[in-house]
């Protein structure tokens, strides 16, 4: 579905293959990583690796893809107890909600034996823990709920562990406790090498069990031809809807000029690897620290050859941030950049101010094309904004028709989703904007995409959601593919041209997956959450005197709804999220 059309399958996630590299490094060679997208019929009940079932499995799951890691936890769980792997669970779902990988309103789940709700390091110290507490012959899960009932865990930020009598058995906690924020790397030259995980990859199949060894270095580069790559951390805007400057704790982290150089070459070397995205929040975010990272990368050579004629590398900026490096985009230029993804939300900046408006998003689009850059934006469609607007640029087709005129290569519009870890999360499950059914179909999480409306105050939403599809139907046409062919000969190539054939093929499947929600909205009855997701769980410190950082968010309930949920919330203690 767009915008996640080709890459969702095409580029090996940065997360997984930067844990899989710690593992490495650390001296756990024997590892393996399996992706979902590529492996849809695997079973860790089944997994065998040189023959014998893991010391551990882990699982690294986004908010929207929660229910099939749950599905893989508790498939896990089915494996004997004299040889179950010790079962972490990890990723930006844990690092937000972590307490509903244990469990939510609805159930307890056969949850994993511990969450980790921080990076690599956090990882790497639960492990030399673990490792302190085994004996000889030892496991691994043995070893670990010895160090777990000793407390040694309780000393490392960053992890969420159940408490009770079927904890260790079946995995379902009486209480969870919360060994608080994560302490953040500062500087991320430290980070494991990237080469090390694509060694890990398990190879696409349909197969249920492992492979007998992983993918082949010379079949990477044909599975996985973009290569995500960590460079920045962070971002100076403080978006009420966005999680990272939370996440990052206002830090603005980043990899040394020389070992982002150094990335990119040793990965084409081992992989022929050619195209890499940078997983930054802001690349732009701090000019004089970017001006040394594309500085070092037009210059940099290897074995006697430029490393600008072997990387092609593209990010994430904001416009504001595009505008003060107006005058060294050519050098942006000439260290490989050749598409930037620029938030531009709303270009009225009636939803959020960043610096951007009609005139400045419109210059720096035409100074991005005018040196060889395409510019990708990316929209947000929210209950205030009509379809169009007569007169005005406020409508969503009179923004795409100007980014269109501007410039825009691709185009993404999302509908405002709430989101974990943000300012107006709590308060939009609070106002009851969230849907939880319509017509019976009940709202998943994989439906959190920003693709599907599931949050709205909006009499008709049914219209929001066929706004989104009119949107890309404006942008993503055989017109407007004809128009780029026929202006091909530009700085950018034929890259709009090609952007038209992938985004027509990904509106296909967006009409495919999101026009009968759209029917439901219209014709069905509509029921909504009343407050954010609950852990029937209770959730403390490890102190048992702060508060616990990663709890479920509290907030004040009108007085009809307090009355109705008093029996269910009196145990549990709610407390309200902070940093990250």
């Amino acid at each position: 579905m767009l915008p996640f059309i080709y890459a969702d399958t095409r580029m090996v996630p940065a997360g997984v293959r930067a844990i899989g590299s710690a593992m490495v490094e650390s001296g756990f060679s024997k590892t393996r990583i399996v992706l979902q997208q590529w492996n849809k019929n695997f079973r860790p009940s089944r997994m065998l690796l040189d023959g014998r079932v893991p010391d551990l499995f882990m699982v690294s799951t986004m908010g929207m893809h929660s229910d099939r890691a749950m599905e893989l936890v508790r498939d896990a769980r089915r494996i004997d107890p004299a040889h179950r792997p010790l079962i972490i669970a990890g990723g930006s779902h844990a690092v937000y909600e972590p307490f509903l990988l244990f469990a939510d309103e609805r159930t307890r789940y056969e949850g994993p034996d511990i969450v980790v709700t921080g990076e690599e390091f956090v990882l790497l110290s639960l492990l030399e823990v673990i490792l302190s507490f085994r004996a000889a012959g030892e496991s691994l899960r043995s070893a670990f709920f010895r160090a777990k009932a000793s407390g040694a865990l309780d000393e490392i930020p960053g992890l969420i562990y159940p408490l009770g009598s079927r904890a260790e058995s079946e995995g379902i906690a009486d209480e969870l406790v919360d060994t608080g924020v994560q302490r953040l790397l500062g500087d991320l030259d430290e980070l494991p090498h990237p080469v090390p995980g694509y060694q890990l990859l398990e190879p696409p199949s349909r197969r249920a069990t492992l492979g007998s060894r992983a993918l082949e270095a010379k079949r990477v580069r044909w599975h996985s031809p973009i290569s995500s790559l960590v460079m920045t951390f962070g971002c100076k805007f403080a978006c009420p809807y966005c999680p990272i400057p939370a996440y990052n704790q206002r830090q603005h982290r980043l990899k040394s000029p020389e070992r982002i150089a150094d990335e990119m070459w040793q990965l084409h070397k081992a992989y022929g690897l050619r195209y890499f995205f940078g997983t930054d929040d802001n690349f732009f975010n701090t000019k004089s620290r970017t001006l040394d990272i594309v500085q070092t990368l037009a210059r940099a050579e290897f074995d006697g050859v430029p490393l600008r004629s072997k990387a092609r590398w593209y990010s994430e900026v904001t416009v504001h941030d595009t505008l003060l490096m107006k005058d060294h985009l050519p050098l942006v230029r000439e260290a490989g950049c050749r598409a930037l993804w620029l938030g531009v939300e709303d270009m009225t900046a009636t939803l959020v101010k960043k610096g951007q408006s009609v005139d400045k998003t419109t210059e720096s689009f035409q100074l991005l094309r005018a040196v060889g850059i395409s510019p990708m934006p990316m929209m947000m469609h929210h209950d205030s904004q009509p379809l169009y607007s007569r007169g005005t640029n406020y409508g969503l087709l009179n923004q795409v028709r100007l980014l269109r005129k501007a410039g825009a290569v691709s185009l993404q519009v999302l509908m405002m989703t709430p989101s974990p870890g943000t300012k107006l999360f709590a308060d939009t499950y609070g106002k009851e904007l969230v849907l939880s059914r319509a017509g019976g179909r009940e709202v998943r999480p994989y439906m959190h995409d920003g693709n599907y409306v599931i949050a709205s105050s909006h009499r008709r939403p049914w219209r929001k959601q066929f706004n989104l599809l009119l949107a890309y139907l404006y942008f993503y046409n055989p017109v407007w593919l004809a128009t780029n062919l026929w202006r091909r000969k530009t700085r950018v190539g034929m890259k709009p041209a090609y952007m038209q054939l992938v985004g027509m093929f990904g509106l296909t499947q967006s009409i495919r997956r999101t026009f009968g929600w759209a029917l439901r909205l219209m014709f069905a009855r509509i029921e909504r959450f009343k407050v954010p997701p609950q852990s029937i769980v209770p959730v403390r410190s490890s102190n048992q005197i702060d508060a616990a950082p990663h709890a479920p968010v509290q907030i004040t309930l009108p007085a009809s709804a307090r009355s109705a949920r008093a029996d269910k919330t009196a145990a549990h203690s709610l407390q309200v999220i902070g940093a990250p």
